[in-house]
């Protein structure tokens, strides 16, 4: 039996968590476990999106909307198949991403959940929390976290 059977990876689009998102393709490829690839979204008006990039800047990571979530599927799901994952599914998910990558996790029975290490370093990002010490303390499961800085 392989170490991992399916391996969860959140992305933002961000090159940060397209890095975690090589490393599980990698993890999934040499186990021959299936490699869902999750991304988080809030859908927010116009005005709410220009006032958080007007904040956030270029930290402005977060996906906001399901389009923008389906195209970061799109761009992680063939990064993923060049790093060598063969089984790979993508899911947008409404709603917090520390939120959204347990549920997927447990949705999909997981036991392996990737992210990068990197998320929001400004005020804002010690506001809003860490999503890798988030997961890793509430996953449940094995929590991978790619040093991608």
């Amino acid at each position: 039996m392989p170490a991992y059977q399916t391996v969860v990876v959140g992305t933002d689009g961000s090159e940060t968590s397209f890095a975690a998102v090589d490393r599980a393709a990698g993890v999934a490829a040499d186990s021959g476990a299936t490699l869902v690839i999750a991304c988080a979204y809030h859908p927010a008006s116009r005005g709410d999106v220009e006032k958080a990039q007007d904040v956030l800047r270029e930290e402005a990571y977060q996906v906001v909307g399901s389009a923008p979530a389906e195209d970061t599927l799109l761009s992680a799901r063939d990064r993923a198949g060049k790093a060598g994952a063969t089984k790979i599914e993508t899911i947008a998910v409404e709603g917090d991403p520390v939120v959204s990558l347990r549920q997927v996790v447990a949705d999909h029975k997981a036991d392996l959940l990737v992210v990068g290490n990197r998320g929001l370093n400004s005020l804002a990002g010690r506001i809003l929390g860490s999503v890798p010490s988030e997961v890793a303390r509430k996953s449940g499961v094995d929590v991978l976290i790619v040093h991608t800085t």
